[in-house]
């Protein structure tokens, strides 16, 4: 950043600070609740019971008067809430309550007498929909803790995966929202998180630790910025007002020798409280394995999280998030990675002698830890200041084998073995100020952040023939031969494609590893405000945002969000329309090696810097790009059973991110492509909790549209034409999540038992990398397979035919699109897309097809229309197109279900509560993804059994 810049910046934050200094209260994404409850003569009625519920969420809490007939909620995430106040001798009373700042909601009743009655019902639709324009999802822990989630080390992702609409599923942890790559926030008690949170990036607060999460799908307001094409907003459990010591103690074992086991504790006064948190995770199945058998996949994990409260004074108070997470995982392997043959003498002569060098081993290691305290001060009854700061730091290890040339994956996936050392800490201060009085609810706001991104890499090549000096007389690389000086003089020829920079790297003929170091410091100024007006049936959103970003790249964007609702009270209808532009900035992780590396002439071509589309090398730094989205909403109450809502979204995206891989390897880094189109629908529906009956369904179709060129970012993607749109490999036509839960009535067993049951179904990602036959359509997203190694179209028996390579080699070249051609599959491969040729199938070591030699290479072909596959959709001959018809992943349905007592003995201050769990039920073979550029091949969970119990106080 030049100097007048930080010297702007730091005098804008300190006039910030010190104007409001005077005033130093604590997070700003909950609010609270608080009144005096009295009896028809005025008078004070201490021991009354306070309630609030959220019949959608699910949210509910209650406590009791004091003495002076005072009650209090603290921590209350923003929603509205029926309040309901139950004395003895009088009659029940409630009312609504909207909590929608840090303000606090006073709310004070007056009970009338008569009798006392026990329950309080929803009586209309209108207590069902929000007049919000912005669509968005609540789920409280009363909701998930009963919902089957698939991935015990990244909760809270497959908790949003299987609540919220317009969320794809993806391996390891990982979901895209609305069509965009990992493009999500989460805001924690007020701290914005925009890097990446699945499993092989960074380690997730656990989802005991969280009271309740708004998943934000619609138009960010302006208070959002950074990664928003879904902003969860998570409010995290606190001890504040539990004057009973509260907490629980747990355990389960599973299926693939799964153990967890966990602690958690609740304790407080009125004006202050402590909760903190301990779990642990040891699996044999901790990643998505690139085979349905799992092996080689063993991880663990440990979380450790603390929340404390603390007011001073009836005005000040104090909040702190503190929380440590490390896990341990091994790469899983195929079963190309077992038994590797490479090079174990002689591998610079001309005769190396191969033989056996052990399995892959590779491995990780993450440490997480966040310190994060909040001041808070309550300046009026209108108004509510808040300051905060942070330090979040990720620290990433990755180890190769113990032998490096191990790590040699199929001749597609990996030629190099890796090690890394990556470290991404973000330290920040935010503030905002809150008045909320008659029409208006207004917010103000500044945050201030550096991100410090540390990346140590060694690399070494680990493939013979990657940079072989020579060549057979056919033009195929030879193993063996240390100089290009040897080629002649021993009757072949020398490699033009030899690349002599890389031969001290070149372990298989006695090099060394290669050392990169990069780093950079990323700043980044926010400054918003925004204005929620209500007026009759009327509700504006308004805000302004205004971005500065300072990185390798630099960008200023200004900002505005817009949003407007109508309610119709009598129909029970909500509509809503909002506009939001937003500033997108690159992904943190590798982002400097993915920016500076293909200037770099060691790692430009193992990064595949060279685009095999334009020919050009993509060097520049990944520019920050902006969009502009539209949403379009509605929600529907039908009586008091159900709730509608549904949003159709338009996004444009200039300079559209995505992930590219370094190898079959869980290091990525990001690219920029020119832009994307992101039409789509997403629908949310909920059937409140009747008679011990819930349930809910979501459902969105999102289509991902990318625009070349690449424009920045290492690992070029080649086979996509210049000037035509693909769908990005997390393209979804559809997806849907159904769950039902009923709790057996009071008379039958117990009211504690329950039982939950979700449908989860999707019509699978985008799989680029799959055999398809089409040879016209510059576009075609199958063109890869259609030539065979003499550049000519592969026929078999006079008929059209995919040419299936099995030893990596380029076969010809497609005149169309000028890229390689057939698609290197091995066995293996061929296995894990459940691939057939005329009703032939592939295993791990058979080949499908007819061998075919030319030129000395052996490759193998299958008539188009005889090649099928179990586990993918691949699009009839002559019809694949990478916007309209790409190869996809074949649909798949998922059935998962649990069943458990909350109360099994019926104790009162005691109890002890048991838990089954089942996913995929049915144990349905399926793929997540095949062969995708961000992440490989990774197979859903085959069936998980998983029992726990607890005890609870």
């Amino acid at each position: 950043m030049r100097t007048p810049t930080r010297s702007i910046v730091f005098c804008l934050l300190v006039f910030l600070l010190s104007a409001v200094s005077p005033l130093l209260h604590a997070q700003s994404n909950a609010g609270s609740i608080s009144g005096v409850v009295t009896d028809p003569t005025g008078a004070v009625i201490p021991g009354a019971t306070v309630s609030i519920e959220n019949p959608v969420s699910q949210y509910t809490r209650s406590t009791t008067t004091d003495n002076t007939g005072h009650y209090g909620f603290p921590n209350v995430p923003f929603n509205s809430y029926h309040l309901i106040v139950r004395g003895k001798g009088f009659a029940s009373s409630a009312q609504d309550v909207d909590v929608r700042s840090t303000v606090q909601v006073v709310a004070n009743l007056g009970l009338k007498l008569g009798a006392e009655t026990n329950t309080v019902t929803v009586t209309s639709g209108g207590d069902l929909v929000e007049d919000d324009p912005t669509f968005h999802t609540d789920v409280d822990r009363s909701l998930f803790q009963k919902v089957p989630l698939e991935s015990q080390s990244s909760s809270m992702s497959s908790l949003v995966t299987l609540t919220s609409p317009g969320v794809a599923a993806d391996s390891n942890g990982l979901f895209h929202g609305l069509g965009d790559h990992a493009s999500n926030s989460f805001n924690i008690d007020g701290q914005s998180i925009t890097d990446q949170q699945s499993k092989v990036f960074s380690n997730q607060l656990p989802t005991n630790a969280v009271q309740s999460l708004e998943v934000i799908s619609g138009a960010p307001p302006a208070e959002f910025g950074g990664k928003t094409s879904l902003v969860i907003v998570a409010t995290t459990r606190s001890g504040q007002g539990v004057t009973t010591p509260t907490g629980g103690v747990y355990t389960s074992y599973g299926s693939f020798g799964s153990a967890t086991g966990g602690i958690d504790l609740s304790y407080g006064q009125k004006n202050w409280g402590n909760f903190f948190e301990f779990d642990g995770l040891n699996t044999g199945r901790f990643l998505d394995p690139p085979e349905f058998t799992v092996f080689h996949d063993k991880g663990n994990e440990e979380n450790a999280y603390d929340r404390v409260d603390y007011s001073f004074t009836p005005v000040d108070s104090v909040h702190l998030d503190l929380n440590y997470s490390r896990s341990w995982f091994q790469t899983p392997n195929p079963y190309d990675d077992l038994n590797v043959q490479n090079v174990i003498s002689g591998g610079a002569s001309a005769t190396p002698i191969f033989g056996d060098v052990g399995n892959a081993d590779q491995r990780s290691k993450i440490g997480t830890f966040n310190i994060y305290p909040t001041y808070t001060r309550i300046v009026s009854n209108n108004s509510v200041f808040n300051i905060g700061a942070w330090v979040r730091k990720d620290l990433y290890n990755y180890f190769p084998s113990a032998n490096p040339l191990a790590d040699l994956g199929p001749p597609n996936l990996q030629t190099s073995s890796i090690s890394q050392i990556r470290s991404l800490m973000n330290a920040a201060v935010h503030s905002d100020f809150s008045y909320a009085k008659g029409i208006h609810n207004i917010k103000i706001g500044a945050q201030y952040g550096q991100t410090f991104l540390r990346e140590s890499d060694n690399l070494g090549i680990v493939e013979n023939t990657y940079n072989s000096p020579c060549t057979d007389l056919n033009g195929n690389p030879l193993p063996g031969y240390l100089d290009q000086t040897d080629c002649t003089a021993l009757g072949v020829i020398p490699n033009g494609n030899y690349v002599p920079v890389l031969a001290p790297y070149d372990l298989t003929r006695g090099g060394t590893e290669y050392y990169y170091y990069g780093h950079t410091d990323i700043k980044e100024l926010a400054l918003y405000i925004e204005d929620q007006i209500k007026a009759g049936n009327w509700l504006f959103n308004l805000g302004m945002r205004g971005d500065l970003y300072n990185g390798l790249a630099v960008a200023r964007q200004a900002e505005p969000r817009v949003g407007i609702a109508y309610k119709l009270k009598p129909t029970s209808t909500v509509m809503g329309i909002s506009y939001a532009r937003t500033l997108e900035t690159p992904f943190n992780e590798n982002l400097v090696l993915s920016s500076q590396g293909c200037s770099n002439p060691v790692l430009a071509p193992l990064l595949a810097c060279s685009s095999t589309v334009t020919g050009s090398v993509v060097s520049a730094n990944l520019q920050p790009g902006f969009r502009n989205e539209f949403h379009a909403s509605v929600q529907q109450a039908f009586g008091k059973h159900a709730v509608v809502s549904g949003e159709y979204i338009w996004k444009y995206t200039h300079n559209a991110f995505d992930f590219s891989v370094l190898g079959n390897t869980p290091i990525t880094f990001p690219i920029d492509w020119h832009n994307s189109k992101i039409p789509g629908f997403a629908i949310r529906a909920e059937v409140p909790e009747t008679h011990g009956f819930s349930a809910y369904f979501v459902t969105s179709s999102v289509a991902a549209r990318f625009f070349p060129p690449q424009i920045a970012g290492a690992g070029a993607t080649s086979g996509v034409a210049v000037g035509y749109p693909f769908r990005i490999d997390h393209d979804e036509r559809f997806n849907q999540s159904t769950h039902i839960q009923y709790a057996l009535p009071k008379g039958t067993f117990t009211r504690s038992m329950w039982v939950g049951f979700n449908w989860r179904y999707d019509s699978g990602l985008v799989a680029g990398s799959a055999p398809c036959y089409n040879v016209t359509d510059p576009n075609s997203a199958c063109a890869n397979s259609s030539y065979g190694p003499d550049g000519l179209p592969a026929t078999l028996n006079g008929q059209p035919a995919v040419a299936l390579v099995d030893n990596g080699i380029p076969a010809g070249t497609n005149p169309v699109t000028t890229n390689p051609v057939a698609l290197p599959l091995t066995a293996d491969q061929e296995y894990q897309s459940g691939l057939a040729c005329n009703g032939d199938r592939a295993t791990p070591t058979h080949l499908i097809g007819v061998p075919v030699t030319v030129a000395g290479t052996t490759y193998y072909e299958c008539q188009a229309n005889q090649l099928t596959s179990s586990l993918l959709s691949i699009p009839a001959p002559g019809t694949g197109d990478n916007d309209h018809s790409p190869p996809r992943v074949a649909p798949r349905s998922l059935f998962d279900a649990s069943i458990g007592d909350d109360n099994v003995f019926k104790g009162d201050k005691y109890r002890w509560s048991v838990q089954l769990t089942g996913i995929n039920l049915a144990n349905k073979t399926a793929l997540y993804n095949f062969l995708s550029t961000f992440s490989g091949t990774h197979y859903v969970t085959p069936r998980a059994l998983t029992a726990q119990v607890g005890f609870h106080f």
